[in-house]
């Protein structure tokens, strides 16, 4: 395991396989791969959590959520967006360090096939529960599957009784935590656990389960059998290098197969600083194999980002979104005894943060259910949370607290010397924490939530309406459930605005059964791009229903049995590609250099600049610029650009025949990554090409996605003279391509097309386009003059000579 740095990582490097992530789909490729002796490199962004290593304290929880452009590199990452919002992890291990641990399997009536989706589409898993089955029993083995041994935990033995009663499904289910060691032995809370030959990658010692409640936030006992405990600690004794802090922002397939690998490295000093992000230098790596596993937000948001880059992609990319039916709801004083006067001992902080499970049929299973299935299990918390509900408790602690400084005073001019009574009623009796629980459910919801980017950022449309039916039912058992018990029931405080929020997010790059439906095959490799391969939740078609875990690692572990019965894919080519990535952008930059261009700023020179804005539409695999604007209309693919004109000498720009400007600025289009910066751009006002009726306004940019992929616009404004008033049209109109590479004129023929659009001044943007004009040096009048009469001269010879035609006639 390391924690590598951009300036280490930047020399050209090649591996078999790359991994992005180290959650339950990218520990499982590791460790396979690396057993089978491949080459692997694991980038995962967040840090290693070794036993002892999560926050505790109030300041150290403070900073324990990512966002390292603040200076926050912690565990959890919070996202929020229309209708929901979601908990992801960021650290060596994924998901599985804030997990509850839960390894059920897929119901098998639940793998759907043609489920019609609201809106269009279908819901249609390529696999069956017979396919994972034997995939399931390894990822048990490895996770070390053991039913909760204490059912006589109170929230356990509560859930029991509560199923029993109503008629429903119970079970203890299978948990990834250690609570004996060796497995046979009887579970002592807190007993030395027994390392495996390969060993554990943090090199601490590890305890069996403490039953502190402490699964989600972190197991500080080692007793959670998270990924870095197992797979990690696998794949890193077969040699698969761990890089931690390491995050990827972009990758582009490679000419004759294989992927380049672009990151950046937030390095440990940086924390508590902000940081421009954006800055940061990229690190390369290439692979013959790159495996996305960062999770459904980072995969999907990686694949949006990088589109420009992937020709081809299925536009099923951001579809199948789904919570998996999350819902949290709360059980509160709950009471027991005649006429329900004694309060039940729920202890929600006692065990692990989950210990049972109760199973609600669906329509699907044939024994007479009807609605969507779902899980409805008991969801503890650490102790902590505990003193927290207590001190809700205004009037109560106010009045013990009266009630003891009296008691107190009396004390001390009295008899009494002993106050531990006192001190007991202070405390107060603890009854809401100890007899509330919340209740967490999950199942099958309906897959019908749109991941795109908006403004560069990740953005979800998605709401609960399509899935009412089956949050109500939801809803309606954990009711029957807290009524059982002598509870009241609340409902999460988000969902009084209808919001819910999820930690299993699914879907984005479904796998399917072609390109048309899904983003990826059965086994998670992406559709025309071998070697490429989604395997986390970004791959889940629909919901898994019960806790997605298991299902990811276990279709992961599916395609990698596919990956290593296929060739080896070690190509020359590929160690080519890897020379071209390095030399290829300082011979273009050397031809920048070389080429003519504006005469350098000198206090002997006047110079002038203006700026431009221009909105339109776009769209990928398209050549033609007006197919591009209908289509990219139709799809809500906006781009616009904010560019800076700028003549350094106005006088040699007169007389240049092409006349040439300099253009800065930056190029904005969610479809292509987001906000690109031009880092060089040329601007020719006018020019020939044979036709004197015809002049040309031509723009080239060269710019840089948010991934790290070069690009170059090169658009045009076509200026000719047609039937009826076409000079606004023609001069505020742009025909734009965008190509791959930072291309020149010589070489824009050879250059893929990665898309293309049509953009438009609007008029309130000319009106203030019209104010950005500025001049510098000496004779600041003139250079607008001079400006203005080529301008305008320039239209009068297209657009004039027709009014002259028709004067003479008029004259005749």
């Amino acid at each position: 395991m390391s924690s590598t740095s951009a300036t280490g990582a930047d020399r050209a490097e090649h591996v078999d396989c790359v991994v992005v992530g180290s959650g339950f789909g990218g520990s499982v490729a590791a460790y396979r791969l690396a057993e089978a002796g491949r080459s692997v490199v694991v980038l995962e962004r967040g840090r290693a959590y070794p036993p002892g290593g999560f926050a505790r304290t109030p300041a150290a929880m403070s900073r324990n959520f990512w966002d390292p452009s603040e200076g926050l590199q912690g565990l959890f990452d919070v996202w929020s967006f229309r209708g929901l919002d979601g908990i992801v992890s960021s650290g060596l291990g994924g998901g599985s360090l804030i997990y509850a641990n839960v390894l059920l399997r897929k119901d098998e009536h639940w793998f759907v096939h043609e489920s019609p989706i609201p809106g269009g589409g279908y819901e249609n898993w390529p696999v069956t529960r017979e396919d994972l089955d034997q995939h399931y029993d390894r990822v048990e083995q490895m996770l070390g599957a053991t039913p909760y041994p204490y059912p006589d935990t109170p929230k356990t033995a509560a859930m029991r009784e509560s199923a029993a009663r109503l008629g429903l499904d119970y079970q203890l289910p299978p948990l990834a935590v250690t609570f004996a060691s060796p497995a046979d032995a009887r579970a002592v809370p807190g007993a030395p656990i027994t390392e495996p030959e390969y060993g554990n990658v943090h090199g601490l010692p590890r305890q069996t389960c403490q039953l502190c409640g402490e699964c989600d936030v972190g197991c500080n006992y080692g007793a959670k059998n998270t990924l870095d405990h197992n797979y990690l600690s696998a794949a890193a004794h077969h040699h698969a290098e761990l890089r931690t802090r390491c995050e990827v922002r972009g990758f582009t397939p490679l000419t004759g197969g294989g992927y380049e690998v672009r990151y950046v490295v937030h390095e440990r000093d940086r924390e508590g600083v902000k940081t421009a992000t954006e800055s940061l230098p990229l690190a390369t790596i290439t692979c013959d194999r790159l495996v996305l596993a960062a999770g459904t937000f980072g995969t999907t948001y990686l694949l949006l980002r990088n589109r420009a880059a992937l020709p081809g992609l299925s536009t099923a990319l951001g579809t199948r979104f789904s919570g998996n039916g999350d819902l949290i709801g709360l059980m509160l004083r709950s009471r027991q005894g005649t006429g329900g006067t004694v309060d039940r001992h729920l202890e929600g902080s006692r065990g692990p943060v989950i210990t049972s499970a109760i199973r609600v049929g669906d329509e699907l299973d044939g024994a007479g259910s009807t609605g969507r299935g779902f899980y409805i299990e008991d969801a503890g918390y650490p102790s902590f949370v505990d003193w927290l509900v207590e001190t809700t408790q205004l009037r109560g602690d106010m009045q013990r607290a009266v009630r003891f400084g009296v008691d107190w005073a009396l004390s001390r001019t009295g008899p009494r010397s002993n106050i531990s009574r006192d001190l007991a009623a202070l405390l107060g009796p603890g009854s809401l924490s100890d007899s509330s629980l919340p209740l967490l459910g999950m199942g099958r919801d309906v897959p019908d939530g749109v991941m795109r980017l908006e403004g560069g950022c990740l953005h979800i449309d998605w709401t609960e309406k399509s899935s009412e039916l089956y949050f109500e039912r939801v809803r309606s058992t954990m009711r029957a459930i807290a009524e059982d018990l002598g509870a009241s029931f609340l409902d999460n405080p988000l969902w009084w605005a209808r919001r819910v929020i999820t930690a299993h997010p699914l879907g984005g790059a479904p796998i399917g059964r072609h390109a048309g439906e899904a983003v990826c095959d059965s086994y998670g490799e992406v559709f025309g791009f071998a070697g490429l391969h989604v395997l986390d939740g970004a791959a889940m078609p629909g919901p898994v229903g019960a806790n997605p875990s298991l299902t990811i690692a276990a279709l992961a572990n599916r395609a990698c049995d596919k990956i290593l019965a296929e060739p080896v894919r070690r190509r020359v080519s590929v160690a080519l590609s890897v020379l071209a990535t390095q030399v290829a952008p300082q011979l273009s930059e050397a031809k920048v250099v070389s080429t003519a261009g504006p005469a350098e700023e000198s206090e002997q020179v006047t110079g002038l600049a203006f700026t431009e804005e221009m909105k339109g539409y776009v769209a990928l695999q398209v050549t033609d610029p007006r197919t591009g604007r209908e289509r990219g209309r139709s799809l809500g693919q906006k781009m616009m650009f904010r560019l800076t004109i700028t003549v350094d000498d106005v006088d040699a720009f007169i007389l240049d025949r092409d006349h040439l400007g300099r253009a800065e600025g930056y190029v904005d289009s969610d479809v292509l990554g987001g906000r690109l910066p031009v880092r060089r751009g040329w601007f020719n006002l006018f020019t020939r090409d044979g036709d004197p009726a015809t002049r040309r306004m031509l723009y080239r940019l060269h710019l840089t996605d948010p991934a790290g992929h070069d690009l170059t616009l090169v658009g045009h404004k076509e200026v000719h003279d047609d039937p009826g008033f076409d000079v606004w049209s023609d001069t505020s109109t742009l025909y734009a391509r965008v190509l791959e590479g930072h291309t020149r004129p010589e070489t824009d023929e050879e250059a893929r097309i990665v898309g293309a659009g049509v953009l438009k001044i609007l008029l309130p943007d000319f009106v203030r386009q019209l104010t950005t004009f500025s001049s510098s040096g000496p004779g600041k009048a003139h250079a607008l003059t001079v400006f203005g009469r080529l301008f305008l001269g320039e239209l009068w010879a297209v657009y004039g000579s027709h009014s002259r035609e028709e004067t003479q006639r008029e004259n005749v």
